[in-house]
């Protein structure tokens, strides 16, 4: 698991490689509109990407996305903010901070911010929130961050790829000043989801009492998720009386539980001390989670013996768990023992095949270990997979460049600078790729795209 801020206002959008769209589809909205935006000061907060608590929180949102109708075209995703707070920004993505994971402790608790969030998406506020911007401005940063979606949709077993939840104050005030008339909608729909799915939905209850009373405080002093899901008594009064008329029988969620405290212990380990974790490592509810936090923590305090003595013991408890195996990748490449990393990230992607994040660190571990043409193998089915990660574009350049690609390298090289913001550094390296590569090609245009959108958006320059 890592941590990257890259430049304001970024929006995710997961691609297939049959998907893929050039950079030349989103010049046209994206930079026509930086002019604008580079003017307006944003707050960058990094995503985090991590391949074992993004499949958690898969399955944990499984039967709330099913009883919605969505499926898995839904991604949960988190972000780096210890504040307490979810949202949506289109209709695939659901945004929780890490602040908010590591406060609810059950898995009904989270799944009742998913299906309230979902019923956003199923309710259609975000297309009339679209629709309502209303100012040049707010447009401007929403089209901003819509545009940049294809590029931030990635990951990897390293670094990842930042998502820049910037949104400049007045678009964020106005895209997430959410109406109590959607906020009362969403409730509704929310807990209907749950349980039709079997869920509990005095989880529901409980999130609002979390948040009971914040309303009377100075805003400064309240959780972001106030802020942007004003509760009222009202709200309070029909979520209640829903739950009290309710007469299913809850499912019990034996695996969904598993997977909730897994995400959380593997974040909890990542994001706080090494002593912290060691302290509560016993509050573990299983045991190949306790050694995995151990594992994470030992790893953070240099000692590699024990983080190696840890994460293997995971693995005796589960033989077969690809993200076990990736997070053992990733402290053996951290140690430096270049070639077991690449055992372990390829037993990885032997059990996680399609899986964008351990594909870019088998690839990393691949460059580590000298095997220069098996990572640009490696690292172009990640790219295909997820289409931008900085991460993993600054793996494939090197991979590009160490097999004698130069045009690709440089292009490469253009492309994580304009997903980092850095347009000037960009626009250098697209006119050396553009230089080199064959003129008309794909490769060629997408350089070109880059060397358009630095110009654009560069007021001297316009």
């Amino acid at each position: 698991m890592f941590f990257v801020p890259i430049a304001p206002m970024v929006f995710q959008r997961e691609m297939t490689a049959s998907s893929i769209l050039s950079l030349r589809l989103m010049v046209g909205v994206f930079l026509s509109l930086a002019l604008i935006v580079a003017a307006i000061p944003a707050r960058a907060v990094s995503l985090i990407r991590d391949p074992d608590i993004e499949y958690a929180l898969a399955h944990v949102a499984e039967p709330i996305l099913l009883a919605a109708g969505l499926g898995s075209n839904v991604r949960i995703l988190v972000a780096n903010d210890k504040s307490l707070n979810a949202f949506v920004l289109d209709n695939n993505h659901i945004f929780i901070h890490l602040g908010m994971l590591q406060k609810l402790d059950t898995p009904e608790k989270l799944q009742a911010v998913i299906a309230h969030e979902v019923a956003h998406i199923t309710n259609g506020h975000i297309t009339r929130r679209i629709s309502n911007m209303g100012t040049a401005q707010s447009a401007a940063s929403l089209g901003l961050a819509l545009a940049l979606a294809v590029a931030a949709a990635t990951g990897n077993g390293e670094l990842g790829a930042g998502l820049a939840l910037g949104l400049t104050s007045a678009a964020n005030r106005r895209f997430l000043a959410h109406t109590r008339a959607e906020e009362a909608a969403a409730d509704q729909s929310g807990v209907r989801y749950m349980a039709r799915s079997g869920v509990d939905p005095r989880g529901a209850v409980e999130v609002h009492d979390m948040f009971r009373g914040q309303e009377l405080l100075n805003t400064s002093r309240q959780d972001p998720y106030v802020r942007s899901h004003p509760l009222s008594r009202d709200r309070m009064r029909a979520m209640q009386n829903f739950v009290d008329t309710y007469s299913g029988t809850p499912k019990p969620q034996p695996d969904a539980s598993y997977w909730f405290h897994r995400a959380r212990g593997k974040a909890s380990a990542f994001s706080r001390s090494a002593k912290w974790t060691l302290q509560r490592a016993d509050e573990s509810p299983t045991q190949d989670i306790r050694a995995m936090r151990e594992a994470i923590a030992y790893l953070k305090l240099s000692d590699s013996g024990r983080a190696r003595a840890k994460i293997n013991q995971a693995l005796e408890l589960r033989p077969n768990d690809p993200f076990y195996y990736e997070l053992k990748g990733q402290i053996l490449l951290e140690t430096r023992h270049f070639k077991d990393a690449v055992t372990a990230y390829e037993r990885a992607v032997e059990l996680e095949p399609d899986n964008a994040l351990c594909l870019a660190g088998y690839g990393r571990s691949l460059l580590a270990a000298g095997r220069s043409k098996d990572a640009l193998a490696a690292l172009e089915k990640a790219r295909s997979r997820d289409f931008r990660d900085a991460r993993m574009l600054r793996d494939l350049g090197q991979a590009y460049a160490e097999t004698g690609q130069n045009g690709q390298a440089s292009l490469a090289t253009a492309e994580r600078y304009a997903l980092q913001g850095r347009l000037k550094d960009a626009e250098i390296h697209a006119k050396r790729a553009s230089g080199l590569l064959p003129r008309g090609s794909s490769a060629w245009r997408r350089a070109e795209d880059i060397i358009m959108a630095a110009k654009r958006a560069d007021p001297k320059r316009n």
